[in-house]
């Protein structure tokens, strides 16, 4: 891109990329520069700055039917009509979720991709949260199915949401570990991820989900370590 010369950094470079869209008739250097400024490793001395960051972006960005993910990628997203709706919504869920007592670790976990008021995503981001606490918990590295097979099967598991003493509640635990497994098959399969992109769901059907992941977030929460022997 061409150099505008010696201004303040903010009016250099909107000079420089207005410049390059008014030529090229195109996004593509304003696109880039998001990839390479929001990736992740960037902030590894400041990590407290990329969410924060990240969220006002996608606020900005949800008008273009675009978001920044977690990992820094800029992927397609609901486009947001205008301000006050995505605002207004945003305050709905929220209000909502709190009124249904959600667990905290889901209200965190979400709040960037509520900015941007992409349903799925902010499901996804909740259902992420449930890993993280699971590898948290049992030193583990692992993800998904093989993840959840590791901390809650065996025998004994490495975390029982039950005593584990009678038939019922083996059972209650094998139900337990089938439920997250299905949650994370549904939200994190990456070879699923690209069509649900597209996905409208509705905000009724996040609040369910959500409280699903709520539920399961107190599970674990409660749940203790057998000894093993």
């Amino acid at each position: 891109m061409i150099d505008p010369g010696p201004l303040t950094k903010r009016n250099r470079i909107y000079n420089a990329f207005a410049e390059s869209q008014n030529t090229k008739q195109n996004r593509t250097h304003i696109l880039e520069f998001i990839r390479l400024a929001m990736k992740p490793a960037r902030y590894n001395r400041e990590p407290g700055r990329f969410e924060p960051l990240r969220a006002l972006l996608n606020q900005a960005l949800a008008f273009s039917g675009l978001v920044v993910d977690e990992t820094g990628s800029l992927i397609t997203a609901e486009v947001a009509r205008t301000l006050p709706e995505a605002q207004r919504r945003a305050r709905e869920l929220r209000s909502d979720l709190e009124g249904r007592g959600v667990h905290p670790d889901v209200l965190k976990f979400r709040r960037a991709e509520l900015l941007a008021e992409n349903y799925f995503h902010a499901v996804q981001e909740a259902v992420k949260s449930v890993a993280d606490k699971m590898r948290s918990r049992s030193g583990l590295t692992d993800d998904g199915a093989g993840l959840v097979d590791r901390v809650l099967g065996g025998e004994p598991p490495l975390l029982a949401i039950n005593s584990r003493s009678s038939v019922s509640e083996r059972s209650e635990q094998s139900g337990f570990a089938n439920l997250v497994r299905g949650t994370f098959g549904m939200f994190r399969n990456p070879t699923a991820h690209e069509a649900r992109l597209h996905w409208t769901m509705s905000k009724e059907d996040a609040e369910d989900l959500l409280t699903i992941v709520s539920l399961i977030h107190r599970r674990l929460d409660r749940a203790t370590m057998p000894p093993r022997v």
